[in-house]
């Protein structure tokens, strides 16, 4: 194999059943948890599924062959009730969320796996993962890694400037971090000339001093319309491609060291599990 040639790891979908029986129990099974909801006049509707499974790939290429992995299949619709007003958008319920995360976790835990991550690029995502990783490991004894890259620190010298605090933290749906991104990943799918500057309410309430906001010290149950009409806030325009390709690099180191902290993670037997 050729050092500028990624390894390739088999995906759930490809294996036949005894090939899949055939790989080493110590595999990680590693599955990307989208979302396919509106995401203003600039960004598509697959946004988060489109990242979610840019960084996978990215994060697989660093890893070295023949490490123990295999892809499931992503789960493209995801828990979206928040963006429900607005057109395209496809959503789980909560329930119906945390029964299919449960469905694909069992099904890795019937095939002789004891190690699952789910790489989740959608906020509305975060509830349901996690009470369906932990009926998870008490049912079944797996352990569930749940990893969200947008909680992930930036890199230590990336320039202030370049994506500034408030935007990080206000800028929560079709800002500067999800249009670099997709900027670098899809580019193809980015209207550029729909981008935009829409202010978030939750930055209004934090200009003024409140210690309440959407994702504030005490925060509140929010709907995209809550803050902005529109259904997306933050500087889209600060979503340069160049800075996707760093926050892309950056992200994918991190989640391939997690993986690989994952597969060297002693197991503890629990009483509900295998």
């Amino acid at each position: 194999m050729s050092h500028d040639t990624p390894p390739v790891f088999p995906r759930w979908q490809d294996l036949t059943t005894p090939e899949l029986a055939a790989l080493p129990k110590e595999s990680v099974a590693v599955m990307a948890l989208g979302a396919i909801e509106q995401h203003g006049a600039h960004l598509p509707l697959s946004t988060d599924l489109d990242i979610g499974e840019g960084l996978l790939a990215a994060a697989l290429a660093q890893l070295p062959a023949g490490f123990p992995l295999v892809q499931l299949p992503s789960l493209a619709v995801g828990a979206s009730d928040e963006h429900l007003s607005f057109p395209g958008t496809l959503s789980l319920s909560p329930e119906l969320a945390i029964a299919a995360m449960e469905a694909h976790g069992e099904a890795v835990a019937r095939a002789g796996f004891q190690r699952l991550i789910w790489l989740n690029s959608h906020g509305g995502n975060k509830a349901v993962m996690d009470l369906a990783a932990l009926r998870l490991r008490r049912r079944h004894g797996l352990l569930v890694v749940k990893v969200h890259y947008m909680r992930m620190p930036l890199p230590d010298d990336l320039p202030e400037a370049t994506l500034p605090a408030e935007e990080l933290r206000h800028g929560l749906h079709g800002g500067a971090l999800e249009t670099a991104l997709m900027r670098h990943l899809a580019p193809h799918k980015v209207r550029l000339a729909h981008l935009d500057h829409p202010i978030s309410r939750g930055q209004a309430m934090a200009d003024e001093g409140q210690l309440l906001g959407p994702e504030g010290e005490a925060a509140f149950a929010w709907l995209a319309e809550d803050l902005h009409p529109g259904g997306v806030v933050g500087n889209a325009d600060l979503g340069t491609a160049a800075l996707g390709s760093r926050l892309v690099a950056h992200y994918a180191g991190r989640i391939a060291r997690i993986l690989q902290e994952t597969r060297a993670m002693r197991l503890e037997r629990v009483s509900g599990g295998p």
